[in-house]
């Protein structure tokens, strides 16, 4: 009994506290990722306050908000639109891909962790924060811009390369090589490719079985329907976070869309279990040594999703600015990268990894939301002076007919004095967004 109340002392007190670490964010207009990660740091190992008797009560609860966050992620799409996104962002993706999983795996070969850590790495450093991202994208009311379909397909194709990559470093992680997992990959592989199977083909069957007129209902069917398959996924040597984001997928309709609302609220508690447990894990003292590599994968980070948002937006036809806004909303770092990280830890990984990979997120989640504020400012200020030196060259020298419209933008053609707009149109192709009038600061 003294135990037990032990646990729900700390586990009170760690749920409180999260609570007003998230009240200090949405005041502050931030992810609540990092101050979960740093709460996590004050009360594991080498923290102020460290616990003792919830840590593993914390540990289940972390791996279920893991399980809930992919589901709920799955949930946003259905296997035709993945499959679609996969087409028509393919180009993009694959920039994307190189981009930023190179600087990872690189700087882990050069740290000499070896092939399978240069493998987690580059996953770590690869795919952008969907929840940080979203957020971003709604809280600064980009989602009707011109821009925000080509952000949302390279966030779908890192959830799709997730999809594969997730059960192919469980298997390397398990096997602790690569040749010698050659055989849990390929069962990995089908496991996916018969689960996407099966929500191409029966989905509608899947969803009258889990359909219910009942909330209570419902939420049970999904719930235990998710975590069953995250089970078998798990012992099929595919990751239980893999399986659950395929259950998403394979439902869609007025059934996603209320499952969603209902999980909300336990995907919110749990996911915010799973980043307090991940910053259990690390030790604050650790961190010094690393710094030097997080700052310098950090920097690059940010580099190289600028030039991803570049790029898609620039094949989407977007202006300069609604460049610059796609590059600032795909920089965060966060709940996929600490998954990386945590599977990594789990099978006994180099303890500098999962440190260096805390280090790299808590700098990321921050550096994103604050770049994406600040982008916009920033970019006006460039094409004002733009202007200025246009206007100052135009009055040194004559104007002659036929001259390209805006200084601020060099490359894209003018359009003529007759045509619509070029980027009036339905912005809400890429996951049923509604259309809205073209902003005028994207060109």
């Amino acid at each position: 009994m003294h135990d037990f109340s032990i646990l729900l002392l700390e586990l009170g007190g760690v749920l409180l506290g999260l609570g007003l670490v998230g009240t200090l964010a949405a005041r502050a207009s931030i992810s609540p990722i990092p101050l979960y990660l740093l709460a996590g740091l004050a009360f594991g190992v080498g923290g102020f306050l460290p616990l003792s008797a919830s840590q593993e009560f914390i540990a289940t609860g972390a791996e279920i908000g893991v399980i809930l966050l992919l589901l709920t992620l799955g949930l946003e799409y259905t296997a035709d639109e993945l499959v679609g996104n996969l087409r028509r962002s393919a180009p993009a993706g694959l920039a994307d891909l190189v981009l930023n999983a190179t600087p990872g795996a690189v700087a882990a070969l050069l740290l000499g962790w070896g092939p399978v850590a240069a493998v987690v790495l580059a996953g770590v450093t690869y795919v952008t924060s969907s929840g940080i991202t979203a957020k971003v994208l709604s809280d600064l009311g980009w989602l009707g811009h011109r821009e925000t379909p080509a952000v949302l397909s390279i966030l779908v194709m890192e959830d799709l390369g997730m999809a594969v990559y997730l059960p192919l470093l469980t298997t390397l992680l398990a096997a602790g090589g690569v040749a010698s997992g050659a055989l849990s990959l390929g069962v990995a592989v089908a496991a996916v490719a018969v689960v996407l199977l099966v929500a191409l083909r029966y989905g509608r069957q899947l969803e009258a079985f889990v359909s219910s007129p009942n909330d209570e209902v419902l939420l049970l069917k999904v719930l235990g329907l998710t975590i069953l398959v995250a089970g078998i996924a798990q012992k099929l040597h595919v990751s239980a976070a893999v399986g659950a984001f395929l259950v998403g997928i394979a439902l869609s309709g007025p059934i996603a869309h209320t499952a969603r609302q209902l999980l909300s609220p336990l995907r919110d508690l749990f996911a915010a279990v799973f980043f307090v447990f991940f910053g259990l894990q690390t030790n604050p003292a650790h961190l010094a040594p690393v710094a030097g590599v997080a700052i310098a994968l950090a920097v690059t980070g940010v580099v190289t999703k600028m030039a991803t948002g570049y790029i898609a937006a620039r094949r989407a036809g977007v202006g300069s600015m609604g460049r610059a806004r796609a590059g600032a909303a795909l920089i965060p770092r966060g709940e996929f990268s600490i998954v990386i990280a945590g599977l990594a830890v789990a099978a006994d990984a180099d303890a500098e990894l999962a440190t260096l990979a805390a280090a790299y997120v808590l700098a990321l989640a921050t550096i994103g939301p604050l770049a994406a504020r600040a982008v916009e400012p920033v970019m006006k200020a460039r094409l004002r002076r733009h202007k200025r030196r246009a206007g100052g060259a135009a009055k040194a020298m004559p104007s002659r007919p036929g001259d390209p419209g805006d200084p601020g933008d060099p490359g894209e053609p003018p359009e003529s004095p007759g045509s619509p707009p070029s980027d009036a149109g339905d912005v809400g192709t890429a996951n049923g967004r509604v259309t809205t009038p073209p902003d005028p600061e994207d060109r």
